[in-house]
């Protein structure tokens, strides 16, 4: 395929071409992925610069040690340039080609804007259409807590407010949550490729492929116009003049072109984000029961792990989890590719387990696992460090750390901590006093059975989003020791209020190993939180335990 590319960039009198990680619908999951076929690296963020005798890979901290192993061979290696590496400074002024339908003004312009002459230009790579065509499917008030009408109305309001008279929704995760359907059309998210136009005053416009809709289906699709998916310039060319509102992140720059053509756009923050964000007491429930049906999935599996331990295989243990997790009726599938990292594979913060890198655990070994599931309904992420037999003292004062790290966010005071920047220094802290970091967010936003990584909130250095009531995010720091281990302690966690008091209340209860932590490092109120943490367990748990599962788990709470 990078042979094909190269000749295109010839024919086409270009310099290079950019391929991005993302469809044209910009979800972090695809079943198209462009970029594995150019370079091989499978993380789920990055993008590749072909020259005509260079080839550069930009990929986030995250994803560095895999990008060299799966791509170094092929191609250099750089972190996502927000300022651009001097070493190939030397493409200044040159024509690189990319594809309009998969790049936003906004990121071409980060990346590039200034550096290169762009040419919009498609290139073929010749993705095989999928012969089955997966129905969508309607969500009640009774799993959601809210119609689609009434969500629709708030938008409308909003729009209304704001003197918007179309809102282009880009986002096919906004239009499922706003229209209460999901699909099957990613790998890990239980989401329909589509998109919407609202009008403030006249009927919404969806661009799906239509084949996926049943007809029994249609009548809940109500002042709602359905549409062919790529039928989007013809659509826009009989409305009523007035304004466009579209989100940069995620409206494309082809059909940025087609809207405005017609019409005067601004750039705005897709409003259903902030909404989608703040889940209902409905919402809260379902995934609270979610949690409590993949809590008692892993509390047996590490029960499973500690006994079986010694020459099973990283795949062995992914495997056996996932099996754990069918016996739920309401199970239906991993909401990302699980990771099993063993020894130095585990420094490696999104590695998955091939047919070359699968390691037996070893004695001594610590496993990072890093898992989660789509359930009706709700969406799990959860990560566990568990050691094999006897761990060095270092190695117990980090992953101590970590957990200091772990407890200081579910405890954290939200009135004064009442956003992610402030609440991953406490994160941090306790890794930060003795020399040591990590290098990735502290924790991101959930969906309701949605996507498992969801925006506006999250705690990392950057995020300033107000947290809510009812927001779901993952707490999971983290330390990395490169060629030899990583520790990562990942709950999901949500936002409630006590009193007129925002707190944190965990949604995952699944064991922490406590043979790897050094109690001398924990205070009294963290080692009551533990003792508290694993009480919880046992009395959700016990009643669905075996008496050897009983008898290991009451050992934990100490």
């Amino acid at each position: 395929m990078i042979k094909d590319l190269k000749q295109f960039i010839i024919n086409n009198k270009l310099d290079g071409y950019i391929v991005p990680k993302n469809d044209k619908y910009f979800t972090e999951y695809s079943k198209v992925n462009n970029l594995i076929k150019i370079t091989n690296f499978t993380g789920s963020a990055g993008f590749a610069l072909i020259l005509r005798k260079q080839n550069y890979l930009f990929v986030d901290g995250r994803y560095t040690i895999q990008a060299n192993n799966q791509s170094g061979d092929k191609f250099k290696i750089f972190e996502i340039p927000y300022v651009w590496p001097k070493n190939i400074s030397n493409i200044r002024n040159s024509k690189i080609g990319f594809d309009p339908k998969l790049f936003t003004d906004k990121t071409i312009n980060l990346y590039f804007g200034g550096k290169v002459n762009l040419v919009p230009l498609e290139f073929n790579f010749k993705n095989k259409s999928e012969k089955k065509i997966n129905k969508i499917f309607y969500l009640n008030k009774h799993i959601t807590g809210e119609s689609s009408a009434a969500k629709i109305n708030k938008i409308k309001f909003y729009m209304k407010k704001n003197k918007i008279n179309y809102l282009y929704v880009s986002a096919s995760e906004n239009v499922n949550w706003l229209l209460n359907i999901r699909g099957k059309d990613l790998p890990h998210s239980p989401l329909v490729n589509c998109k919407l136009i609202i009008s403030n005053k006249g009927k919404s416009y969806l661009f799906i492929n239509l084949k996926k809709i049943n007809n029994n289906l249609k009548k809940y699709f109500k002042g709602i116009i359905l549409c062919n998916e790529e039928s989007l310039f013809k659509t826009i060319s009989n409305l009523k003049k007035g304004n466009f509102s579209i989100d940069p992140n995620t409206c494309s720059i082809f059909e940025k072109q087609i809207i405005i053509s017609r019409f005067k756009v601004t750039n705005q923050h897709d409003p259903i984000y902030d909404l989608k964000s703040v889940k209902n007491k409905t919402e809260i429930n379902n995934s609270f029961k979610a949690h409590l049906e993949d809590g008692l999935a892993l509390t047996k599996f590490l029960y499973w792990f500690k006994k079986n331990k010694i020459k099973i295989t990283e795949k062995e243990i992914e495997t056996k989890l996932e099996r754990y997790r069918k016996k739920s009726k309401n199970y239906l599938y991993p909401s990302f590719d699980t990771i099993v990292g063993s020894g130095p594979n585990g420094a490696i913060i999104h590695y998955k387990s091939n047919k070359l890198t699968n390691r037996k655990i070893k004695n001594n070994d610590i496993v990072l696992i890093d898992s989660g599931g789509q359930y009706k309904w709700g969406t799990t992420d959860v990560t566990r460090t568990i050691c094999v037999g006897k761990v060095s003292n270092s190695i117990k004062d980090n992953f101590t750390r970590v957990l200091k790290g772990h407890i200081s966010v579910v405890t954290s005071d939200l009135k004064k901590r009442f956003n992610g920047s402030l609440i991953d220094k406490l994160a941090r802290k306790p890794l930060k006093e003795v020399g040591l970091n990590y290098s990735h967010g502290t924790g991101h936003g959930v969906g309701f059975f949605l996507n498992v990584h969801e925006g506006p909130q999250g705690i990392s250095r950057q995020n300033k989003v107000k947290l809510k009531k009812g927001m779901i995010l993952s707490n999971e720091p983290g330390y990395y020791l490169k060629d030899h281990y990583g520790i990562r302690i990942e709950n999901l966690i949500y936002v409630y209020k006590y009193k007129k008091k925002l707190k944190f209340e965990n949604l995952t209860y699944a064991p922490i190993d406590t043979d790897m932590i050094n109690y001398k490092i924990l205070n009294q109120k963290e080692k009551r939180y533990l003792f508290d943490y694993h009480l919880n367990i046992y009395n959700k748990f016990s009643t669905y335990l075996n008496k050897f599962e009983k008898k290991w788990l009451i050992k934990l709470i100490k």
